[in-house]
């Protein structure tokens, strides 16, 4: 049975609004045909990828901390923004299904990036 490793992406922060709208997908391809070789590259080596996408800049997100007395809303502590002792975020992440964990160490150095690739193998929940 093949597990699934996550791939997160760590990297400096980048101007998604750049690419919103119609089209945003193309434009994409066409500029980063990294991400389409490691597609290939999955595919070679008998993996799957099972999830992934790029996240927003960090200024569509933030930081919650949950209150000392429960989770509730009004107790969190809100922070706008990805952490501020970095200049780096996860900017997107793939999940991977993969026969072993040595065909993921041979993709995780694959996976497109201007900073590094933090991997794990996801836990079975069920």
């Amino acid at each position: 049975m093949a597990d699934q490793y996550l791939f997160m992406i760590v990297e400096p922060d980048w101007d998604s609004d750049a690419y919103a709208g119609e089209g945003a997908g193309e434009q994409i391809a066409a500029e980063f045909p990294e991400f389409e070789a490691f597609e290939r590259r999955v595919a070679e080596l008998g993996a799957r990828i099972v999830a992934g996408n790029a996240l927003h800049n960090r200024r569509h997100g933030g930081i919650v901390r949950p209150g000392p007395d429960g989770r509730e809303v009004e107790d969190a502590l809100w922070t706008d923004g990805a952490s501020l002792e970095s200049d780096e975020v996860i900017s997107g992440y793939y999940v991977i299904e993969a026969e072993s964990e040595e065909i993921a160490r041979q993709l995780a150095p694959l996976v497109p990036t201007g900073g590094h690739i933090e991997w794990r193998r996801v836990f079975p929940m069920g």
